[in-house]
């Protein structure tokens, strides 16, 4: 077989970014011991988005990784391009990497004539040339089911939860979900905390006004103990905030709060900052701003956890396997 033939017939794994997030692109291409290949990208005087690649990408096992970080419709926009030009360009499989996925929230119809924007987002990768997702912590599982082939649900919890373990395990722990309807998160986590209790805040939502909720009552023990309040996300940090202070007057000894994805819309940076929390624990699937960050936010790095997904996915492994039979 000459050295050519064998070229073509090698897997051939390239990382590509877009230009929202590209730190964490670039940590994940350095965990996979590669480079990201070079790419132009632009927008033209009318806003429109132009995206080539600088190097050949035929035949390639291609992770485009692109977070959905405000302003969203611009850096989706870019994603879907960067996938149509990795098909145009004969990429051999598109696997489309959502550190944070754009939409996830609206994954079902609350009231007649509203869209859901998830499964549309899905379609549109689809539509574009992906055949596989990757996303972390979706907003529910159900959002698997949109795409029409592989998706790989990674989880954060054992990131953030062996942080918490490594610097709260010697205290009274209880396991605190914002909502009853997280329970079963929160049951990932005591068990990983050695069994710590679990409890809840019962809370009402007017389904007309988005990131607006009343925290009413805590449901469950948590007098005395180190409330670790977990979420997926925080965004404009009402709904945590009243959660952890629910707690405290209930009588939490302290409340650590606990989210994969660090939105931070305004208001969520004062709004944290001047909460009774002791810290709040996120990762970096989304950029952090140096003016975003205070003094009791801790930012754990998810380029470990996506590399190593990358990588299994690559060498046709287990990504199940990563988190103890759970995907």
């Amino acid at each position: 077989m000459t050295s050519s033939m064998k070229r073509t017939t090698e897997k051939n794994l390239m990382v590509f970014s877009g230009r929202a997030h590209p730190g964490l692109s670039k940590e994940v291409a350095k965990e996979l011991g590669t480079e990201l290949v070079p790419t132009e990208a632009r927008a033209f005087a009318n806003s429109e988005i132009y995206v080539r690649y600088e190097e050949s990408v035929r035949g390639c096992d291609a992770f485009v990784i692109q977070s959905h970080t405000a302003p969203v419709n611009e850096w989706i926009m870019e994603h879907l391009i960067m996938v149509d030009a990795l098909k145009r360009a004969s990429a051999k499989r598109i696997t489309v990497v959502l550190p944070f996925y754009g939409y996830a929230r609206q994954d079902k119809k609350h009231r007649g004539r509203e869209p859901i924007s998830a499964r549309l987002m899905a379609d549109l990768f689809k539509t574009a040339g992906a055949d596989r997702l990757m996303a972390v912590d979706l907003h529910t599982d159900q959002i698997q089911g949109f795409f029409d082939g592989p998706v790989d649900h990674l989880m954060a919890l054992p990131i953030l939860a062996d942080y918490v373990r490594e610097k709260y395990g010697n205290e009274d722990l209880a396991v605190v979900s914002p909502d009853a309807g997280r329970i079963k998160v929160a049951e990932h986590w005591s068990s990983r905390l050695g069994g710590a209790p679990l409890a809840f805040i019962h809370k009402t939502r007017d389904i007309t006004r988005p990131n607006e909720s009343v925290a009413n009552r805590v449901v469950g023990q948590v007098e005395g103990r180190t409330c670790i309040l977990v979420d997926d996300m925080i965004d404009s940090g009402g709904t945590i905030c009243h959660a952890a202070e629910a707690l405290m007057n209930d009588g939490a000894a302290s409340v650590v709060i606990a989210a994969t994805h660090a939105i931070l819309s305004d208001p969520a940076v004062e709004r944290l900052k001047a909460s009774s929390a002791r810290e709040v624990i996120v990762t970096d699937t989304l950029p952090i701003a140096a003016e975003k960050r205070f003094d009791k936010l801790t930012v754990l790095s998810i380029a470990p956890l996506l590399s190593t997904a990358i990588r299994e996915v690559f060498e046709d492994g287990s990504v199940t396997s990563m988190f103890d039979g759970r995907a």
